[in-house]
């Protein structure tokens, strides 16, 4: 028996929320619903989507696989509904938005140019401020919508969480490196080295704590809020740095080369997505808006 749009919905919860209780609260179903639906997945799938440890579940390199698939198949049902719902209907009113630093300049102006394209008649305000504050504005009903890293969500229970992209963590090294020439890179390998951190989003928090989760001990040779700054100083060999594979480009603005390496071991992944406050109604500008974001993921998915 295939497996339905349902158990894909669930599963996708279960991703987002990292445990079955949450993802079911989220759902307003029970849990062994959730389960149930997972269970199916993986014996459908023949793959095993998650890995049980005492705190939750940790998705498997098969499950982001999946997930992206997953994500992909909901937004085209959605995306499906809002051609129906929308048939010759234009959309007016405010939508206010709320983006974190780095998803400014990497997803949210793309896709802002999308939604203005769609919606001419509704007056768009955005605001950047950091992750914790944007939580903030979304609780107390003063965003629709905020474009952010979920994967560090402070307040998951007051909130609804849709992921747009999952980006895993990467190494980032000057064209002469001596790591360069590795075949394989472990944790170990980074012992000593210059970490140039980027202080935005959390990422440079992130990638101190798992260096010293590992036992290693990073030594911070930067700290700044510019990608094009961690760029530069990484491809002039000031330093290595640890990023989302979601903000690597091979060049520094001067012309100097960065290499991207994958790093064995387990390392964490960024997710990428929406937030808006749970049980709030959303307005016809905010859920197309939703909407909108749906599709563009599911393209970007088609051209990976």
């Amino acid at each position: 028996m295939a497996f339905t749009l349902r158990q894909v919905q669930y599963f996708v919860a279960v991703a987002e929320h990292g445990t079955i209780s949450h993802a079911a609260q989220a759902l307003s179903i029970s849990q062994s619903s959730v389960t149930e639906a997972v269970r199916f997945l993986e014996d459908d799938l023949g793959v095993k989507l998650f890995d049980r440890h005492p705190r939750g579940l940790r998705i498997t390199h098969k499950g982001h696989q999946f997930l992206r698939h997953a994500t992909s198949i909901l937004s085209e049902v959605s995306g499906a509904r809002r051609a129906l719902e929308l048939e010759g209907e234009e959309i007016t009113g405010t939508l206010q938005l709320g983006v974190t630093s780095l998803m400014a300049g990497y997803v949210m102006s793309d896709l802002l140019a999308r939604y203005r394209r769609a919606n001419p008649l509704v007056e768009v305000s955005a605001i950047e401020d950091n992750g914790e504050y944007l939580e903030h504005l979304l609780v107390g009903g003063e965003l629709d919508v905020a474009v952010m890293v979920t994967s560090n969500l402070n307040d998951r229970m007051a909130l609804q969480v849709e992921i747009l992209e999952v980006s895993p963590y990467r190494l980032w090294l000057p064209i002469g490196h001596r790591l360069v020439a590795q075949d394989s890179i472990t944790l170990d390998d980074l012992t000593g080295e210059q970490l140039i951190m980027l202080d935005i989003d959390e990422m440079g928090e992130a990638a101190v704590k798992l260096l010293s989760a590992l036992g290693t001990r990073p030594k911070i040779a930067f700290r700044t809020k510019s990608v094009e700054a961690v760029r530069s100083l990484a491809a002039t060999g000031a330093g290595i740095a640890l990023l989302p594979d979601l903000v690597y480009r091979p060049w520094s603005l001067e012309g100097d080369r960065i290499v991207s390496r994958d790093v064995s071991g387990s390392l964490p992944v960024v997710q990428v997505g929406m937030a808006w406050r749970k049980g709030s109604p959303l307005s016809k500008a905010a859920r197309d808006f939703i909407t909108i974001a749906q599709e563009h993921r599911s393209v970007r998915d088609r051209q990976k």
